[in-house]
């Protein structure tokens, strides 16, 4: 066990790694005294590109004033290599985001602020590499709830010294009050929302990402590694489509338009990443990451741009009575031509971004995708005696009368998913295979579970793997919804056998995944929590997977 301070003590033995590395990469500095009050939500850096990345942080209790900020390489900052002032007020938060430019392609660099003669606690970023690369780290991040418990998983990223940059792939913040979900874990630890309020109003968005950013695991993977992101849905209100939310409701919480705004301002104003380009939006916030001749990173928005609107099974409930009845549901709702999920300019992005890696002859085309893609229906848990008929109990769950009903009749698991898309799941696959690409490695979120996936299309045709991650604090959907740990997985196990595309999954943990790419293999390891209710913690790893490319297809292995 080791011990260093933050804003709280943490202690932790991190899975797989010496302590002397694990200590290593800690973020340089933490803060205290005056800068802990001037600087109290930390420093961040991300959005990189070759010769530039965002330095980030926040300043508090002072009126709109010039904020230094200085980048060096070392962290004493006896090699300055530059520096600058940002004006900051309360028109953007009191947030102070800097682009700093003309940078040394693959280059390792500390930052820090200083306002009203405080400095900042010391951050650290690094640029994408260029040209030959041997091997690249990326920690799989999603579903950071701060109602559910400590951010342990953020701060083991932050000690992980194989992990190059943080892959979050969105429900960053939740949307929900204080009466909400979690509300009974939260009254617990202290970690209630605030506002107390479901946030709808521009303020309460930047009210709720300041509370986040307080948490001290937060605070240090920001500092340690360079943040590549993109958002999902509770960034805005749950289930978001281009038209409204199921969480949203007009006629109590204003204009849909005006409430996602407000998300998107606070969101750009809160995070590490960079403003749009000419020509695109704050709303199409979708990214190309080159790491060198070794991969491509492609980010995908699926919220606010394209979606169309979900299926909602409760109107099948009754007039499904056959299979044929429930195909036909599947063929004319939730397979319905043209229901999209990704906006042209995205998909052109996409073609661009895999010629670019084809051309660059990358063994590896990552994709940073907000929700499962993997082809995933509920099994007949009843049949199979995985659960008990829900009929036959007095008080059962609601969640399990929810998978008798989607088992009986074989249904996808959840029609939010690309599952209730599936035009637009063989749109984006097409697209892929007109590029020369069936090797995708999609890097998921959204689920709270762990998943290692092998991927086909409608016709069968191998396109690649899905590594899925649970949430950072975000609990499994079996065990959160009332199941005990035995039952919940023995679920797990039923949908692996189930479904020809799920290999292997967990819902029982909370944690992160680590993926490590060299030339001629990737190893990704499912790096899970003890614990999410104290900040003391230690780590393990559950299951380890090889990828590799054959001659046609990209296989992945346990080991």
């Amino acid at each position: 066990m080791m011990t260093r301070s933050f804003s709280m003590t943490r202690r932790t033995t991190l899975a797989g790694l010496s302590t002397a590395a694990a200590l290593a990469a800690l973020p340089a500095f933490a803060a205290s005294g005056p800068a802990r009050e001037m600087f109290r939500h930390g420093v961040a850096s991300g959005d990189p590109d070759a010769t530039s990345v965002v330095l980030w942080t926040r300043v508090s209790g002072v009126e709109s004033l010039d904020v230094e900020w200085e980048l060096a390489t070392d962290p004493a900052f006896g090699k300055l290599i530059q520096t600058g002032r940002f004006a900051t007020g309360p028109e953007r938060d009191f947030t102070v985001k800097v682009l700093a430019e003309g940078l040394r392609p693959g280059g390792h660099y500390y930052y820090r602020f200083r306002a009203n003669g405080v400095n900042s606690p010391v951050g650290r970023t690094r640029t994408l590499p260029v040209g030959k690369l041997e091997r690249l780290g990326i920690a799989l991040a999603s579903c950071s709830n701060y109602a559910f418990g400590y951010f342990n998983a953020y701060d083991a990223i932050a000690r992980d010294p194989v992990i190059d940059f943080v892959l979050h792939t969105g429900d960053y913040i939740y949307e929900y009050g204080a009466a909400g979900w979690g509300s009974e874990t939260a009254r617990k630890l202290g970690r209630v929302h605030e506002p107390a309020n479901e946030i709808v109003s521009l303020a309460d968005y930047r009210t709720r990402h300041a509370q986040y950013k307080t948490d001290a695991g937060a605070q240090a993977m920001h500092a340690a590694k360079p943040l590549l992101a993109c958002w999902d849905d509770h960034e805005s209100a749950n289930n978001p489509w281009v038209g409204g939310a199921q969480n949203h409701q007009p006629e109590t919480e204003g204009d849909w338009q005006d409430r996602r705004n407000a998300s998107i301002q606070a969101y750009f104003e809160w995070m590490p990443v960079r403003e749009p380009g000419p020509g695109r939006t704050r709303a199409q916030f979708w990214r190309t990451y080159v790491f060198g001749d070794l991969a491509t990173l492609s980010t995908l928005e699926t919220r606010h741009t394209a979606r169309a609107l979900q299926v909602d099974y409760e109107p099948y409930r009754k007039s499904i009575a056959s299979f044929a009845d429930a195909a036909r549901m599947e063929r004319e709702a939730l397979g319905a031509p043209g229901r999209t999920m990704l906006a042209p300019e995205l998909e052109a992005d996409l073609s661009a971004a895999w010629q670019n890696s084809k051309r660059l002859n990358q063994p590896w085309r990552l994709i940073g995708n907000p929700m499962p893609i993997a082809r995933t229906r509920v099994p007949d848990v009843v049949s199979l005696g995985v659960i008990p008929d829900p009929a036959t109990q007095a008080k059962p769950l609601p969640a399990a009368q929810d998978l008798a009903w989607k088992g009986k009749w074989n249904l996808p698991f959840y029609p939010d998913t690309w599952d209730g898309y599936e035009w637009a799941r063989e749109r984006l696959y097409s697209q892929a295979r007109t590029a020369g690409v069936n090797d995708l490695v999609f890097l998921t979120g959204d689920s709270h579970s762990f998943w290692a996936n092998r991927l086909a299309d409608a016709a069968g045709q191998p396109m690649g793997v899905e590594l899925g991650t649970a949430g950072i604090t975000s609990p499994g959907d079996f065990v959160e919804s009332g199941f005990d740990p035995v039952t919940a997985a023995k679920l797990d196990q039923a949908f692996a056998e189930h479904n020809p595309e799920v290999v292997w999954t967990d819902n029982l943990h909370q944690g992160y995944v680590r993926l490590v790419l060299t030339h001629g293999q990737g190893r990704a390891s499912f790096v899970a929590v003890n614990t999410i209710t104290s900040p003391v913690y230690s780590t393990r790893v559950i299951s380890r997977w090889s990828l590799r490319k054959s001659a046609d297809e990209l296989l992945m292995e346990r080991v």
